[in-house]
């Protein structure tokens, strides 16, 4: 069993569904958003997940930044969107495992009547989401099973929740690189941004090539029996944003997008890291 957090553990509380969940779950192998949680310092993994996040941390710190500091990336794009542009609706594929500042609670403490809708196909992760699932009396959160590769699936069930005539930001961070064929990767998010009215936005972010340490990462993590997940080049994530209007300051890496006080990046010191994201609106 893993070391489940209290919120998934009080709404799975019967041994029955505790039991039910492991049953659907392949704990002999790593699964990323496992790993990823592992790494944030969370408390939903398995042993396969601590032996290849015990590596990292001893022989590639950098993905830990990576990991860090991508997910305050998201942080500080959702919190930019609810309160800068007047997003009130978000569609996140792929929600992981996190440990803190979920999407929902950026948003709504921005706006609290913002709308969202958490995507996965992973039996833990949509546990996890399912205990969070606290509405604001003016919005409302939701999560549905789906896979990234069924997007009109994912656009049907959402708008239970969104209503798609209004402006949705499109969430996929860490998320594209399971898809191995990139062409196919970009057909899929034109896919779904092509359900979605002008004025939306796409928030993506995801790790690069552009360092030995990060290659490396991502052939062990392969031969690791895991579903795959492929690192890109910086170029490769700019063209997920073709045919929008990219927010300053562009495709850049993650730590540079908009850094708060005292974040790496801040007041332009050293704090490149191999991860790259950005901002872009539908016109």
């Amino acid at each position: 069993m893993c070391t489940r957090s209290r919120a998934v553990a009080d709404h799975v509380s019967t041994p029955e569904s505790l039991e039910r969940i492991a049953a659907k779950i392949d704990t002999s192998v790593p699964h990323s958003a496992r790993f990823w949680n592992y790494l944030l310092g969370g408390e939903d993994h398995f042993p396969p997940d601590r032996e290849v996040g015990d590596y990292i941390m001893a022989n590639m710190p950098g993905l830990v930044e990576v990991a860090r500091c991508s997910r305050r990336f998201l942080v500080r794009a959702v919190h930019y969107l609810a309160a800068e542009e007047g997003i009130r609706q978000f569609l996140d594929i792929g929600t992981g495992l996190p440990t803190s500042e979920h999407v929902h609670e950026v948003a709504q403490r921005a706006a609290p009547e913002c709308r969202i809708v958490y995507v996965d196909n992973d039996p833990l992760v949509l546990a996890h989401a399912r205990a969070l699932l606290v509405d604001t009396p003016e919005g409302r959160t939701d999560c549905i099973d789906a896979d990234l590769r069924n997007p009109d699936a994912i656009v049907e069930a959402a708008a239970a929740t969104l209503d798609l005539t209004r402006p949705v930001a499109l969430v996929l961070t860490g998320i594209i690189g399971h898809i191995a064929d990139f062409d196919e990767a970009k057909a899929l998010v034109r896919r779904l941004l092509a359900a979605l009215p002008s004025g939306s936005f796409l928030v993506h972010c995801d790790g690069t090539n552009t360092s030995p340490q990060m290659v490396e990462a991502e052939e062990r993590y392969i031969n690791s029996g895991a579903v795959p997940y492929y690192v890109r080049s910086p170029e490769q994530i700019r063209q997920v944003f073709d045919g929008l209007e990219l927010v300053e300051p562009g495709v850049v890496p993650v730590t540079r997008w908009r850094p708060e006080a005292g974040e790496p990046g801040e007041s332009g010191g050293p704090a490149d890291v191999d991860a790259c994201g950005g901002v872009g609106r539908k016109a």
